[in-house]
């Protein structure tokens, strides 16, 4: 099956895990170059609508994979930590057959470094991190002042998720909004989401020592999430440099917590060459 683009794409599929199931899809040719796509809290693989096909365009094989919890993956996991959703991508890894670039956006930065640290030798090439956050992460004032509210309600969410958006919010945002709400409006998803940012056993920066592969720090100069995004970007680039093969940072000018749905050209142009450089070495 192909897209408008012409690009082939294959429609959801699962892999079967212990405590539950995954939902992934993927788009582009079947001998490129794997990138697996990990979106954050109280989102789906969807948030990677505009990016992926770019990807998939340039020749990449990209993997949009629904984290536990969420989207069509099923609930009632045992837990939604870093580390547990970071095994979950590593496993899609080796069931897709790697090796694979990791992109792990907002909460699933931190899991693409748990999957990066517990990896063989040569099964991840390179690592996008996404709006990371280096410690533990510091709501807005707006999530801050109705953060157990947010957390229970779906049109909270969606509220608070418009808010992440600040200067091109997509045509369709509104729809999809309205899809992701009734997503979250079915049994255990909110629970799920709740679970993204329980209090978890270790943060993804105590994996630092292990992620030696190219890693590249993308975030918008606008995220709502971080009183200084810049500052929050170079800090996790000081974390990864005494490791990673390189390790570098790219700010999407203008962009807030979701550059690759808010600008999906400027964060494309971001990765290509990261990628390119990936896939040559």
């Amino acid at each position: 099956m192909s897209n408008s683009h012409g690009v082939r794409v294959t429609g959801t599929e699962f892999l079967d895990m212990p405590g539950g199931r995954l939902a992934y899809e993927v788009i582009g040719p079947q001998d490129g170059p794997l990138v697996v796509c990990a979106h954050g809290m109280g989102d789906t693989r969807r948030v990677f609508r505009f990016l992926a096909p770019r990807l998939a365009e340039a020749g990449y094989r990209v993997a949009t994979v629904d984290v536990r919890g969420h989207g069509e993956s099923s609930t009632g996991w045992p837990d939604h930590s870093p580390r547990s959703i970071g095994a979950d991508l590593l496993a899609l890894v080796r069931h897709l057959g790697g090796p694979a670039v990791l992109v792990g956006s907002s909460s699933s930065a931190g899991a693409v470094a748990w999957t990066t640290a517990t990896a063989a030798e040569g099964e991840v090439r390179a690592v996008a991190m996404l709006a990371p956050f280096v410690g533990q992460p510091q709501l807005s004032l707006m999530l801050r002042l109705v953060k157990d509210l947010v957390m229970a309600s779906p049109l909270l969410w969606g509220m608070y998720y418009r808010s992440l958006y600040p200067t091109a919010r997509p045509a369709d945002l509104p729809g999809y909004l309205r899809e992701l709400k009734a997503t979250l409006r079915e049994p255990g998803r909110m629970a799920a989401v709740s679970g993204v940012v329980a209090p978890a056993e270790g943060h993804w920066t105590d994996c630092a020592p292990r992620m030696t592969c190219p890693v590249l720090i993308v975030m918008g100069s606008k995220d709502p999430d971080f009183p200084d995004p810049a500052a929050e970007a170079r800090l996790a680039e000081e974390v990864l440099r005494p490791y990673a093969a390189t390790a570098g940072v790219a700010m999407i000018e203008g962009a807030g917590h979701y550059p690759h749905a808010e600008l999906p050209e400027a964060t494309f142009a971001a990765l290509e060459g990261f990628l390119a450089g990936a896939v040559r070495a």
